[in-house]
């Protein structure tokens, strides 16, 4: 009888946080098929931040709450295998990739680690200077202005040279940041074609600020309605809520201060923005939708810079993109730093020449058509 020699598969954990994190996550495994996959929501060992998760202290963070209860019921639905906290499966982990770097165990810093961009940070406020000032860690921010400015991951994949840029400039070697693109924001262009069966709108995607805002700072919702009316000019006004959102405070607003406006609480938010004339949005990443597509965009960042950052347009191709990465890297045995030369070189070559193409691929706001490629 011959004995079987074949290697067991390698173990990659991911971790989710997000609805937007989830769905990445689950779009670069699917990818990695010929490796054993397994999730966990972003969890943390410390006694006092486990204690706070049990009292429901948490539950606005993507540690707990509202966050980890549609985790596990995405997982469940796509049958992908839970590890909460590496408790259930108990597995040692050859790779994981991770959509935060603001909370990394001491466990996965042990193996080989890739960090995956999912979209806009939120800004720097005076809490999150005092962070920085103070050496605290990049969560003590109370939000994720930090996040991919830990230096933490081996790897760190961007969603755009502005971006990489960024976080170089927050704390992460540069060298270690690879612009591959980002899944959901990557393929702009496929949105258009659609079945949202209205059009010529002015759309305001909303953000859950008051929901998950523990540095103080305030919002005047209010004051940000009347703003949309007025940008409005008497054309129709969609609102788009944000799915943590106080859905009943934020209808009531709304129907007070812009009592013909249409609002949505579910849908599909991008296509949404394809359809629309301009586009009005808070700390949403959804403006990189508008922005791609060469709408009309506010923001209470500054377009410009957004601009610069918005994620490059690849057709759709970030998640086999960072898949490929994965595989590379877990198979690699050499030391990390000629790995990530070789892919430094290779990746980023490449990104530079699609940026291009995205800027190609941008509506032209003066004539109103989609250039040929």
């Amino acid at each position: 009888m011959t004995k079987d020699t074949k290697s067991p598969r390698k173990k990659i954990l991911f971790t989710i946080g997000s609805p937007n994190q989830t769905s990445q996550m689950h779009q670069i495994a699917s990818h990695l098929a010929d490796y054993d996959c397994f999730f966990t929501q972003i969890y943390s060992k410390h006694p006092v931040v486990k204690a706070a998760v049990r009292m429901g202290v948490l539950d606005t963070t993507i540690l707990a709450g509202e966050f980890r209860r549609r985790g596990d019921a995405y997982l469940e639905k796509h049958r992908l295998r839970n590890d909460y906290a590496r408790e259930i499966y108990h597995n040692n982990y050859d790779l994981t990739v991770l959509c935060s770097d603001l909370l990394v165990t001491k466990e996965l810093r042990k193996g080989k680690t890739v960090w995956v961009q999912e979209g806009m940070t939120d800004p720097i406020t005076s809490w999150g200077k005092w962070t920085r000032r103070l050496g605290l860690p990049g969560y003590w921010a109370a939000n994720t202005a930090f996040n991919g400015s830990g230096n933490i991951c081996d790897i760190y994949c961007a969603a755009s040279p502005g971006y990489r840029e960024q976080f170089g400039q927050l704390g992460t070697d540069v060298d270690k940041i690879v612009v591959t693109g980002i899944p959901n924001y990557d393929n702009a262009a496929a949105l258009l074609n659609n079945d949202f069966p209205y059009s010529g709108y002015v759309m305001v995607a909303t953000s859950d600020n008051r929901e998950v805002n523990n540095t103080f700072e305030k919002e005047d919702r209010p004051a940000f309605i009347r703003r949309c009316v007025r940008i409005a000019a008497g054309r129709p006004l969609l609102f788009k809520l944000h799915p943590n959102e106080k859905k009943e405070r934020a209808i009531e607003e709304i129907r007070q201060w812009a009592p013909s406006a249409a609002i949505y609480t579910e849908g599909n938010t991008e296509q949404m923005i394809a359809n629309c004339d301009e586009l009005i949005t808070q700390y949403s990443t959804v403006v990189y939708i508008g922005i791609a597509l060469g709408k009309k965009v506010h923001s209470y960042f500054d377009v410009d810079q957004l601009r610069k950052l918005a994620p490059i347009q690849n057709g759709g191709t970030s998640a086999a993109r960072i898949a490929d990465l994965c595989r590379r890297y877990i198979e690699f045995e050499g030391p990390k730093d000629e790995f990530l030369r070789i892919v430094r070189t290779a990746t980023n070559t490449i990104s530079l020449h699609e940026r291009e193409r995205a800027d190609h691929y941008h509506y032209s706001n003066q004539e109103g058509v989609f250039p040929s490629a």
